[in-house]
């Protein structure tokens, strides 16, 4: 009987193992994300806490559906439309780009922008619920 040879002899042979059994492993624990720090981050958190807000304190919003859109596909007489109601089918809709380019001279910083926005949310919540957006309130509506 002749000896045994390897296979293939002539290859070398790659480590399937590292110094701790580990090579060729995905890692255990993902890198971390990055935070949500975009401009189109921001204006969806701010969107979302106001919506919140607004759906603990008004039971006539629980049901509507809050949209962001990039910007409108329709013109208003007053200009350029920051929001658009529609109670038929319970809907929403947000125009980010007019509500955070369209600020005063002056204002285009951080907290102008999330003043912007919450406010765009109110006046539409507004207009959905036939109010005033100042009524919005918890403590001032009336029972």
């Amino acid at each position: 009987m002749s000896p045994r040879r390897p296979l293939h002899a002539d290859r070398p042979r790659a480590a399937r193992h590292g110094r701790h059994g580990r090579l060729g492993r995905s890692e255990v624990v993902r890198p971390p994300l990055a935070p949500l720090d975009g401009r189109l981050d921001r204006f969806e958190i701010t969107v979302g806490s106001a919506v919140e807000f607004l759906r603990s304190a008004w039971e006539e919003l629980r049901e509507v559906t809050f949209d962001i859109t990039a910007m409108p596909t329709h013109d208003r007489d007053d200009g350029i439309p920051r929001w658009r109601v529609d109670h038929a089918a319970r809907r929403v809709s947000l125009y980010r780009v007019p509500i955070e380019r369209m600020l005063p001279k002056g204002h285009d910083d951080a907290l102008h922008r999330r003043i912007a926005i919450e406010s765009a949310v109110f006046h539409a919540a507004a207009e959905y619920v036939g109010r005033e957006p100042w009524e919005l309130g918890p403590e001032i509506r009336d029972y």
